[in-house]
């Protein structure tokens, strides 16, 4: 597995001519953000060695490279997923790469539910932190010592100063953001009513098949995470709700020049 790391490492290196230490992860319905980038390069994951590729409707499967807000920034139009089939050393495998390239700083964001019931469609809401549901741990098995300790703290799995950044960023950009914790669950079907209920009674306000996995690897890797969700539905009578792939892509675009421009100003900021 580190010598497909280093190997897809290097090929992507052979595309950078200067420090690259942001990068962000673009999820369903949410990979336009890449078109507001100044791109110097777009390389299709099928090109990239060891790989995985995207199967999921909404995700380019393309790394893009260039500026955003300012700075240099890898941009993966596209993640990968454990409903996919793949293994969780697959989904996370393109953190491990990025480290290896020099990222400091990881943004992600993704499509989710709303658990919170006073959440409406929407909706941006600032990660502050996550609850892991996942029927595998990414860093199950034998610990890469290269990349970080075997027992990484998750007690700020979420930078407290890129969530305040956040906050004052929105404030100057007159976008109204909510905060709350997102939950990670494999999927891929969508949450009965009866799972949305027992999601909040535990401390979830969104939830979604991604991004938890992501980030653990990430403060593995002694990376700095911030996280949004779009929040795609709201659950204030969860009996009610029908969610469907296509509904989820069609919210997550029309929120996306907001996201987008949140996005922006945090990186011109950092």
């Amino acid at each position: 597995m580190l010598k497909k790391i280093k190997d897809s490492a290097d090929f992507i290196r052979k595309y950078l001519d200067e420090e690259y230490e942001t990068a962000i992860i673009l999820g369903s319905g949410l990979g336009a953000l890449a078109d507001s980038m100044e791109v110097h390069h777009r390389l299709p994951y099928k090109e990239i060695p060891f790989f995985p590729v995207s199967t999921v409707e909404g995700h380019s499967g393309n790394l893009i490279i260039g500026k955003f807000g300012g700075r240099n920034v890898i941009a993966m139009q596209g993640r990968f997923h454990y409903y996919e089939g793949y293994s969780m050393k697959e989904v996370t495998f393109p953190i491990r790469v990025m480290k290896l390239l020099g990222v400091k700083h990881l943004f992600v964001s993704n499509a989710a539910g709303g658990v919170n019931p006073t959440f409406r469609a929407g909706d941006l809401m600032v990660i502050t932190d996550h609850i892991n549901l996942f029927p595998e741990h990414p860093l199950r098995g034998k610990n890469m010592d290269e990349f970080g300790a075997r027992f990484p703290s998750m007690t700020e799995a979420y930078s407290k100063r890129l969530i305040r950044l956040s906050e004052t960023c929105a404030d100057a950009l007159g976008i109204n953001i909510k905060k709350g914790v997102f939950v990670g669950l494999q999927g891929p079907s969508f949450e009965t009513p009866a799972e949305y209920k027992w999601l909040r009674i535990i401390g979830g306000d969104a939830v979604a098949m991604s991004t938890v996995p992501e980030v653990i690897v990430a403060r593995h890797c002694g990376m700095e995470c911030f996280g949004m969700s779009v929040i795609t539905n709201a659950t204030a009578s969860p009996e009610e709700i029908t969610t469907s792939h296509t509904e989820v892509q069609d919210v997550s675009n029309s929120s996306q020049p907001a996201m987008t421009a949140l996005f922006r100003e945090i990186i011109s900021r950092m």
